[in-house]
């Protein structure tokens, strides 16, 4: 068996951060299935999973003959803290009991699980999702996931103030999880300014929904990170005079400080990724010497003010 996904993470449009309640309507996007609302230990809202049907290659190069997905991929939205998006699609893969195609209707009795047709082993399936270029009639999570977070942003209330001097880019976590008799260290790898790619083996019985949810929180502190990065470079701190460079961070105080709550998400399994992750790429370590960095330019600020220097 094989889970794969991608969770698209991006700002949420408008001046400032949406209440529970305006965020638990942006990602009501399943009439009659209720919206999954937390207040604690920060506010986040996701939308109930709705199943997208796909019948297309899965892209295996090696394979003798075409390898196709049929089924259906989950697909949901959320908000974190008001201020984050996120849009996340994912399957589980098996392999087809024949190679006829079935019916849809039994294909939408098993919502989440896409059945493999054709000779290819899991390992070649997973090598196929996992490469940062994949051929592009093949299945795209990636597209899937997108849609969930346009329809979010779509959704947001136009009030004729857009927030400023705060653009940052959409990053594409995509994950990638392989049965294996023991666990292996995850690989996290990053492809240019948006792609990350996560590739996990585990043993037999891990909570898909469980992993699933990993990915976004790592997905979500990744993003996180690489827009504060980006925030302190553009800042020029040290070469811009002090007021401009301090006008430049304010945004990352504002918006993105009070996000990072990282390795929260439900189970030991999940934990002990976080953890993983952190020992081979010290994301936490990062995160504390930017928001350390800019603390300090504030601080600074804060003891010209009181000593009547100009700044």
């Amino acid at each position: 068996m094989l889970i794969v996904g991608e969770v698209h993470t991006g700002l949420l449009r408008g001046r400032g951060p949406l209440s529970a309640t305006g965020a638990a309507m942006l990602v009501d996007l399943v009439a009659g299935e209720p919206v999954l609302r937390l207040e604690r230990p920060r506010a986040y809202v996701r939308s109930p999973e709705r199943p997208v049907g796909v019948d297309c290659p899965l892209g295996v190069p090696a394979a003798a003959r075409q390898v196709r997905g049929i089924g259906t991929v989950l697909q949901r939205a959320a908000i974190t803290g008001g201020h984050v998006v996120q849009g996340t699609a994912w399957a589980t893969l098996t392999p087809a009991d024949g190679s006829a195609r079935r019916p849809w209707s039994h294909y939408l009795a098993r919502p989440g699980v896409i059945e493999t047709v054709g000779r290819a082993r899991t390992g070649e399936v997973a090598d196929a999702f996992a490469a940062a270029a994949r051929d592009p009639a093949a299945l795209d999570l990636g597209d899937i996931a997108g849609r969930a977070s346009d329809v979010v942003q779509s959704a947001v209330p136009a009030d004729g103030r857009p927030r400023e001097r705060l653009r940052l880019p959409r990053t594409r976590l995509r994950f990638v999880v392989e049965e294996a008799a023991s666990t292996g260290p995850p690989r996290f790898a990053v492809h240019g300014d948006q792609l990350r790619v996560l590739r996990v083996t585990l043993p037999a019985g891990a909570d898909p929904r469980l992993l699933v949810a990993f990915g976004e929180d790592l997905a979500l502190h990744d993003w996180l990170l690489t827009s504060v990065l980006g925030i302190v470079e553009r800042a020029e701190i040290g070469v811009l005079p002090f007021g401009e460079s301090l006008r430049r961070l304010r945004p990352a105080v504002d918006h993105l400080l009070h996000l990072w709550l990282p390795g929260r998400r439900d189970g030991d399994v999940a934990r002990e990724l976080w953890a993983a992750v952190e020992r081979q790429d010290a994301l936490s370590d990062q995160w504390r010497l930017l928001r350390d960095r800019i603390r300090d330019q504030v601080a600074l600020a804060a003891v010209e003010a009181l000593a009547g220097e100009p700044a």
